[in-house]
């Protein structure tokens, strides 16, 4: 890849100590199922071109996971890309699975992480994955003990399954007691613009070197919607969710975007906030969207 491609997608970051170097700017597969990620794509073509124009824009860095569908997103992204790029680096997650009402349920206990684990090499053609992210809880936050399933994780990487561990939904508490067993690669939260709780953790990651993927970047269920924000991004000619992501690049160096989307419109859209400069002035307006969102507005 080309410098230039590297720096229009925000630069390149090495997970800590691995030789997995990817860009900043990558891309999340979680639209690729059907309604409420579950089942099928409405058009499976559309989701193969989606891959393919984002492989062929320079991202190196695809966050997935089996429960997405399930099976559906890993199974998309096998016909649209295997066999895969050799700088591609595939990032998935265990610790939950869909129930016949699409309902999402916890999947914690070591038979059901190793069969996750399991699924995810199947259904994505793949003899040793990545990074595989320890999804701890569903959404709210808690302090539930972390070792038992980073050592089922580890057990699985001395099988050669996985090459790196990672986390996502947890406090720094968890992150401590996960990286007394085993060293963690990447922690992947919800942050965004308006819901800023993980401030002094991003901090502390980036101390130490540690990858942070902010989930719902652009707000999730909620959109983000801001005058601010659409002051900011009536200056720059550009779009308020263009220059929400835009502002998680220039929060951290350690930060790495995965904005999903199903469109290769909306996909080019989002790859190309990484070329935008927020002034000072423009990143002190947008950091006082946090302080003006009551704490109940900012979480799902």
């Amino acid at each position: 890849m080309s410098n230039a491609q590297s720096k229009s997608l925000g630069g390149q970051f090495t997970f800590p100590g691995t030789n997995l170097t990817v860009n900043r700017m990558g891309y999340g597969a979680m639209q690729l199922a059907g309604p409420h990620v579950f089942g099928p794509p409405k058009d499976p073509d559309a989701a193969v071109a989606v891959l393919k124009e984002a492989i062929a824009s320079g991202v190196d860095h695809i966050d997935t996971s089996d429960f997405y569908g399930p099976h559906v997103t890993n199974q998309v992204i096998k016909r649209a890309l295997h066999p895969y790029p050799k700088n591609l680096v595939i990032v998935t997650k265990v610790g939950a699975k869909r129930g016949a009402d699409a309902s999402w349920n916890r999947a914690e206990s070591p038979e059901e992480l190793r069969s996750a684990v399991d699924d995810n090499l199947r259904n994505l053609g793949l003899e040793s994955l990545d990074i595989v992210n320890m999804r701890v809880g569903l959404l709210a936050l808690g302090d539930a003990p972390v070792k038992g399933h980073v050592e089922v994780l580890l057990e699985l990487k001395k099988e050669g399954k996985i090459k790196h561990i990672g986390l996502s939904n947890v406090t720094a508490k968890q992150f401590a007691e996960a990286r007394a067993v085993t060293e963690i690669v990447c922690v992947q939260n919800q942050y965004n613009l308006a819901h800023r709780g993980d401030d002094a953790f991003i901090d502390q990651l980036a101390k130490d070197g540690v990858a942070y993927v902010p989930f719902f970047p652009l707000g999730g269920f909620t959109p983000l919607q801001s005058s601010a924000l659409s002051e900011v991004a009536k200056s720059l000619e550009s779009t308020p969710m263009q220059v929400a992501l835009a502002w998680l690049l220039q929060r951290a160096p350690n930060v790495l975007l995965i904005p999903g989307t199903s469109s290769v419109g909306h996909l080019r859209e989002n790859l190309k906030s990484a070329t935008l400069q927020l002034s000072p002035k423009m990143l002190g307006t947008l950091n006082s969207i946090a302080a003006s969102v009551p704490p109940q507005a900012a979480g799902h």
